[in-house]
């Protein structure tokens, strides 16, 4: 078969998936940055064309800045927990006084992400209630004033507290995708590092860290990304309160687009939150080729 046949019958195999995604991705995306430019209502019929009016109103919201602010800490604890935390669990498992029992332990912690997000917010709203749930009781056991500690109560720690149920449910899933990565680093390697005298600490950091570092990229960008439009745990824990203080892009596009009945700028929201994902993903693609370089 010559080039141009080859060109051809590649172009008749792709070009279903390719029509798939303008359809169902870069479609959608568009039809968005469209309606972002009207204002328009779901319960209404009047269409009125406004430019970049609800892009200098979002640049000008509070709320936005909350959110921002909000899904940035969700980050930060996100890539600390499922990333930084998961490493050192999975290294763990894989050592060779646990791998008997890697089974059993991968199992226990795989288990919470196969749970719906609705049925662990509503354990962990529970859990942290101050008259029913069991950490102030276990804290008033160790002596603590636990008068004042409301964790989705309070401002200051309501965030924590929906993140910290979030890693509970996901560091698990992450887990399991490096211990399969560990797995396909020779063992040869390992012993080679043994006989130089390199020890646990310093083969986890020259030799895993480093052959782990397409599986870390990947698992980075689906944590961070997660992070920027997390919007089920927010919404069944604390609904975006006290006040704004849980309050995250996604769920504050739902309650403009849905409760306030205001979906262009709902649109633009939406099209803001695709913008930041974006543009982190460029940027640690482009800081995982420096680390190439």
């Amino acid at each position: 078969m010559n080039r141009k046949g080859s060109k051809k019958t590649a172009f008749i195999y792709l070009a279903p998936a390719m029509a798939v995604i303008l359809v169902f991705l870069y479609l959608p995306i568009i039809l968005n940055f469209m309606n972002s430019l009207y204002k328009w209502g779901a319960m209404s019929t009047e269409v009125t064309f406004v430019g970049g009016k609800y892009y200098q109103q979002l640049l000008e919201d509070e709320t936005i800045r909350v959110a921002l602010k909000n899904n940035l800490v969700f980050a930060v604890v996100s890539v600390a927990c499922q990333i930084g935390l998961s490493l050192v669990i999975a290294a763990v498992l894989e050592s060779r006084f646990l791998r008997k029992w890697q089974s059993v332990l991968r199992t226990i912690y795989f288990i919470p992400s196969l749970l719906m997000v609705t049925v662990t917010g509503i354990a962990f709203k529970m859990l942290y209630s101050p008259s029913i749930g069991l950490i102030n009781p276990f804290l008033e056991k160790l002596g603590i004033d636990t008068s004042g500690i409301d964790i989705l109560g309070n401002a200051g720690s309501a965030i924590f507290g929906v993140a910290a149920a979030s890693q509970w449910q996901y560091i698990g899933y992450t887990v399991v995708l490096f211990i399969v990565a560990m797995q396909s680093i020779s063992e040869d390697i390992y012993e080679a590092a043994e006989i130089d005298g390199a020890d646990a600490i310093q083969r986890f950091f020259r030799i895993t860290v480093p052959m782990m570092k397409d599986t870390i990229m990947i698992n980075m960008i689906i944590v961070v990304t997660g992070a920027v439009r997390v919007y089920d745990e927010v919404y069944v824990m604390t609904n975006g309160g006290p006040g704004r203080a849980t309050q995250t892009l996604a769920t504050y596009l739902y309650q403009v687009g849905f409760k306030n009945d205001q979906m262009g700028y709902a649109s633009a929201i939406a099209f803001f939150v695709f913008i930041v994902t974006f543009i982190l993903g460029l940027f640690q693609m482009k800081g995982y080729d420096l680390g190439d370089d």
